[in-house]
Parts: structure tokens; C-alpha cells; sequence
């Protein structure tokens, strides 16, 4: 899955072990519980923290409540540009403090960019964290707006775009080019990397007013994972950052949109790949929606892993495909906030095509929405999804960022602790009822990219006048 993030684009985290920490509280011996405490500031910034003494170490991040969706009109892939420019220094701590402060003492910081949101996440020594919250109230403040640094991530970003999207096999279309086909409201549809003249032409007070209108306390979320007390959270929260003052937040406009009622099938070349290759996406349910959680679950029955209806179907059953994947928009099954997509994207055989790999997904699909899943699938799958939950849960800056983003996004961060029972309690029947209603082809955009030595192979034969 390709995601967007601070200088490069980089494949999803591996796996981390699972060692379930001692100190978060156990509902039952299945279920592991965070602890979470949450305060909100004067002026509404939302502080949450969850301890644990396990290691001397802490994970921190802001989030704030403005992504692609929410970027000015021609100025596409502001957000991200953005996101770059939160790291090129502030008045009181010059470009490189903040990467020095923080890698210095053995930690590491990042961030992105998603339709829904922007965060900021650290991690490092708990002896770092008077220094970390400092350095985020800082550039929560102001930045250093200056022609050079604007002119310098312009280009940086360009350069992304460059390398991992126009000069890559396949580009980015998974996700920017189905995203532009499948919805209909610019908002959702518009390239959230940008265009080259859309970048060029950001002022030094777009960047100002951006950083006036999303960047303020009321619109974001602070979270503190580690070893750090609530009070000791909450207080250090107050310090840094109860001084700024709250801003107006600009109305956002509506991008809700119900699903697609016919299908759209393009087609595509490509210069650089080797073999042709398929995405097909269809609309998820809504957040929030009793269909959210049993659509997550379907989606891993067949599309999450080896064995997966798909890949047991179309890769080692019929051998259609030579591998598949599967995402949910850019981020997960749970934390977006407005239209996302459930696509399966695939290389397939160059000696097949299109028209079999849909057939045979429609087959798997079929085969739930009659037959439902078998208990054993069921329970292996729920399986697999807790453990994943965990393991990400383990690292304390993935746990400060996954209760950021809930509550950003849900309004709650204690959401974090329902998840695992939502996914217990998806019923066979649940997901017979998701295949039925969300994978139909009338809800279904696919993109069947194809390399430009095939497409010329099957175009006709030019008729040579006498």
C-alpha cells in the first residue's frame, strides 16, 4: 500500500511482535484495554495520554483535523506540502533543531498527510518529552515563512511526484487515479499529491493563512503514549501549549457522496511496467455505519493475505493473477471520515485480461453472499485482525497516534478499546449483508492498466493505402 509521508513514500510498517504490555488493564483475559484519560484545554486543544511503565520511553503525536479534503481548489496537494513545511523551522528554532532535538538523543519523528487529517508523531527517551512538547507548541505557534524554504519544498515535493508516481511502474494508480474515477465531488476526487502548476503556484500567504486557519489548538489533538501519569501529561500539555490562543476554524463543505449506481471501467497504459495490472475499488459504508466493521472483516476474508478467497481463487486457484493486495483508501478500515474505498489491486497474466480477473472476483463474492463464511474462516480471520490490532498498538508511538487519529476523527478516543469487539462481533450473516449491498459491480470503478507494448499489440492493424 502506498501512503504518503514526510520526504518519501515508503511501503506500510512490518509487523512488530506482540508482547502485551503489563501495565494496560485486561477486561477479560482476551481482551487487552487501554488505558486512555483525556482533557481538554481552555483553549480546545485535546490532550490524551496513556501510560505505561513498560519502557522509559514515549510516543507522541499531533494530529490535526485538515487533509486533502479540506486543501484549497487549485491548489492541489497543499495539504502535503504543508505537512513539509511544518519541518523547515519556526523563528525560535531554526530549520534542523526540531530533527536534531529529537534524533540527538536516540528518538525518531515523521509525518503525513490523509484525505482527513495531518499528524505529527515522535518518539524518544521520556526525558525528551519536555523538549518535544516545546518544539511542537512552537511550530504550533508560527513558522518560518520565508520565499527559500517555500521554493526548496516545492521542489522536494516535485520530486516526489517525480519518483514515485511518474517514473514508477503502476505510478499511483491504486489510489490517485481510481480515487479520481470513483467519486464524484472534487474534494474527494482531486489528486491530493498535487499538479506541478497547482504547487508552483502556492504564495507565501496561502502557506500563512493555511497555518492560521488549520494549525491552531482547537483543531487538533495531542496523545502521549508511555511512561508518562495523566497528571504529569496534562500538566506538561498545560504548559506548552495553553498560552496559544484558539483560532477560527474555516467551515468545511460537504463531501459525503452514497454509492455508485452503474460501473466505470477505464483503461490505461504504462510505459514502464512489465505486466498489465488491476484495480477495482469499490465505495465503503460510511464511519460509523453498523456495516463499517463487518465490511473490514469481509475485506480481509478475501483480499487479506495467502489465504484469502482472492488470492487461494485467482492467484493459486484459477492463476489469473500473480499477486494481489488490497487497501482501504490511504488509510485503514477505521480511521477516515468521509467517502473511502475498499480496492483489490492485482498484476495479472499477460496472457489474460480484464474481463476474467472481475469474473472471478464476482465468483468469490458470489460464493459469500449466498453461503456466507465458514465458522473456521470466520474465527481465523477475527484472529488475524485482533493480533494485527495489537501488534500496532504495541509500539508506543503508533499507540499515541492510533488514539490521536480516533479522536480526531470519532470524537472519542476510547474507541480504540471497542474496535477489537467490533470485529469479534461480525456474524457471517453481517458479512453476507456487506458483500450483498457493497460489492455489486454497480458500486464497482476499476482501472485496467496495461503496458504500452500490449496495448499497441492488441490495437488494429493500421491499413496501409495503395
Amino acid at each position: 500500500m502506498i501512503i504518503l509521508q514526510k520526504r518519501t513514500i515508503p511501503a506500510l510498517l512490518g509487523a512488530l511482535s506482540l508482547s502485551l504490555s503489563l501495565s494496560a488493564l485486561a477486561a477479560t483475559p482476551d481482551q487487552w484495554t487501554l488505558p486512555v484519560s483525556v482533557q481538554k484545554l481552555d483553549n480546545g486543544l485535546t490532550v490524551i495520554v496513556t501510560e505505561d511503565h513498560t519502557s522509559p520511553t514515549v510516543g507522541v503525536s499531533v494530529v490535526y483535523h485538515v487533509g486533502m479534503r479540506l486543501e484549497p481548489r487549485n491548489r492541489t496537494g497543499f495539504a502535503h506540502l504543508f505537512e513539509h513545511l511544518m519541518f523547515q523551522g519556526t523563528p525560535n528554532a531554526p530549520k534542523g533543531v526540531f530533527d536534531k532535538a529529537i534524533t540527538g538523543g536516540g528518538g525518531r519523528n515523521n509525518g503525513s498527510t490523509r484525505p482527513d487529517f495531518t499528524n505529527y508523531i515522535e518518539t524518544a527517551p521520556v526525558s525528551a518529552l519536555d523538549s518535544i512538547l516545546w518544539l511542537e507548541a512552537d511550530r504550533m505557534k508560527t513558522l518560518d515563512f520565508n520565499p527559500t524554504s517555500l521554493k526548496n519544498q516545492q521542489d522536494v515535493v516535485k520530486e516526489e511526484i517525480r519518483v514515485n508516481v511518474k517514473n514508477q511502474p503502476y505510478g499511483g494508480f491504486m489510489w490517485i487515479d481510481i480515487s479520481q474515477q470513483a467519486f464524484q465531488k472534487w474534494e474527494n476526487n482531486h489528486d491530493g499529491y498535487g499538479s506541478f502548476e497547482d504547487l508552483e503556484g502556492a504564495s507565501l500567504e496561502d502557506v500563512r493563512a493555511f497555518h492560521r486557519d488549520y494549525y491552531g489548538p482547537n483543531n487538533a489533538v495531542l496523545a502521549l503514549a508511555g511512561d508518562v501519569t495523566p497528571a504529569q501529561g496534562f500538566a506538561l500539555a498545560k504548559k506548552y501549549f495553553a498560552a496559544i490562543p484558539k483560532r477560527p476554524v474555516p467551515a468545511g463543505s460537504d463531501f459525503t457522496e452514497g454509492l455508485n449506481t452503474k460501473e466505470k471501467r477505464i483503461e490505461q497504459s504504462d510505459a514502464l511496467a512489465q505486466a498489465p495490472a488491476i484495480a477495482a475499488a469499490w465505495k465503503m459504508p460510511a464511519r460509523g455505519s453498523r456495516d463499517q466493521a463487518a465490511m473490514a472483516v469481509l475485506g480481509e476474508v478475501l483480499a487479506g493475505g495467502d489465504a484469502s478467497m482472492f488470492y487461494q481463487g485467482l492467484v493459486k486457484g484459477k492463476e489469473l493473477a500473480l499477486n494481489l493486495d488490497s487497501l482501504y483508501g490511504l488509510t485503514g478500515p477505521w480511521e477516515f471520515d468521509g467517502p473511502t474505498l475498499f480496492t483489490v489491486v492485482a498484476i495479472y497474466k499477460p496472457t489474460g485480461n480484464a474481463d476474467a480477473m472481475l469474473a472471478a472476483m464476482d465468483e468469490e463474492i458470489a460464493k459469500v453472499v449466498k453461503n456466507g463464511v465458514d465458522a473456521a474462516t470466520l474465527q481465523r480471520t477475527k484472529t488475524r485482525m485482533l493480533a494485527d490490532w495489537n501488534n500496532k498498538l504495541e509500539s508506543f508511538i503508533n499507540r499515541a497516534d492510533t488514539l490521536a487519529k480516533l479522536q480526531t476523527l470519532w470524537g472519542d478516543a476510547k474507541v480504540v478499546n471497542q474496535i477489537p469487539g467490533w470485529i469479534e462481533g461480525v456474524t457471517s450473516a453481517d458479512i453476507q449483508r456487506a458483500a450483498a449491498t457493497y460489492l455489486l459491480p454497480a458500486n464497482r470503478t476499476v482501472i485496467d492498466r496495461k503496458p504500452i507494448a500490449k496495448v499497441a499489440a492488441t490495437a488494429p492493424a493500421a491499413v496501409e493505402k495503395k
